[in-house]
């Protein structure tokens, strides 16, 4: 069966150009940018501090507190400015990618606030303010077991493809789009994926195999502009 030519010229299992850099935030703690195409997302770390309200403290652990936030001018349309309900989903949502590798027992009654801005959208929104994010709470000094990269996946009628532009989300042939974002950490541990669409559990399988092969490359920048900015 002919795989679906994508508008880009890109292979099925090939990703957009990415780029990262570290410390872009003089007066946060830590701070992060991820590229993927057209897509930039910018995280800024902030703590561990004194957290506020005292009735939200964790007498046992850190607290790690994620704001997502999609720029008004990020996407063609102008999104309407202020949190909307998908961006709360998302706040949790990447707070559960980065918990399984953050170490929070030291830092009782503490919060740690990551803050995500998505300055240009093309898709794969959240996967980007994870990478950047994950830099971010590394640059910051906060204890990581280890990192997290994430990339989205999916389907584009019956061809599994990588790295989904928003064109690509909004294909309408045959069987539809399907979107997975998923996010491994650097031993391969799956800490977040999601699912929107139909599709087999042997494709479900293939796809898994392909992010974890572009997490690994994903890793590979991370680590590079950790390093970079310890120079």
């Amino acid at each position: 069966m002919a795989e679906v030519k994508r508008s880009d010229g890109r292979k099925a299992n090939e990703m957009r150009p990415f780029s990262a850099k570290v410390g872009i935030i003089p007066n946060a703690d830590g701070s992060a940018m991820w590229q993927q195409g057209g897509t930039i997302a910018i995280a800024a770390v902030y703590g561990p501090k004194e957290m506020h309200p005292r009735n939200q403290r964790d007498a046992e652990k850190g607290t790690l507190r994620c704001n997502y936030n999609l720029g008004s001018f990020s996407v063609e349309e102008r999104a309407r400015p202020g949190k909307n309900r998908r961006a709360m989903e998302l706040d949790k949502i990447i707070e559960w990618a980065l918990l399984p590798v953050l170490d929070l027992d030291k830092f009782p009654n503490q919060v740690i606030d990551v803050h995500i801005q998505i300055l240009q959208a093309d898709a794969g929104t959240r996967c980007a303010g994870i990478n950047a994010a994950a830099m971010a709470l590394a640059h910051a000094g906060i204890p990581m077991k280890e990192m997290v990269s994430s990339i989205g996946a999916g389907k584009m009628d019956k061809t599994l493809v990588l790295d989904l532009t928003k064109e690509e989300e909004h294909y309408e042939e045959g069987e539809g789009p399907t979107d997975i974002p998923i996010t491994m950490t650097a031993s391969g541990k799956i800490t977040h994926m999601q699912l929107d669409g139909k599709i087999t559990p042997k494709q479900l399988k293939e796809v898994i195999e392909m992010a974890k092969k572009a997490t690994k490359q994903i890793l590979e920048a991370q680590t590079k502009a950790l390093k970079e900015a310890l120079d």
